[in-house]
């Protein structure tokens, strides 16, 4: 999984991964609470890499604030989580 990067003109998230094999992968943004505020990816892949932007908002649509939030991907095999901050 790579770090997330943003660009500076559009301060959505992108956060880019590379599976080595088809199969269930998840991508969730927690907040520093460790409540889940957004699932991005809960479903089977390809194989490779794969890029997903973060629109910034919430499970419910709602925009959310400044604040640093991790992101973990799961996949049967392998978990990862990463840190960023969400600059508005």
């Amino acid at each position: 999984m790579e770090q997330n990067y943003a660009n500076p003109f559009n301060p959505e998230p992108n956060i880019g991964f590379h599976i080595p094999k088809d199969g269930e992968v998840i991508l969730h943004i927690y907040n520093t609470c460790g409540q889940n505020i957004r699932t991005l990816v809960k479903q089977k892949l390809e194989a490779g890499y794969h890029n997903v932007v973060w629109d910034g908002r919430d499970n419910f649509g709602k925009a959310v604030s400044t604040e640093t939030f991790f992101y973990k991907l799961q996949t049967e095999t392998f978990s990862q989580v990463r840190k960023m901050s969400l600059l508005r």
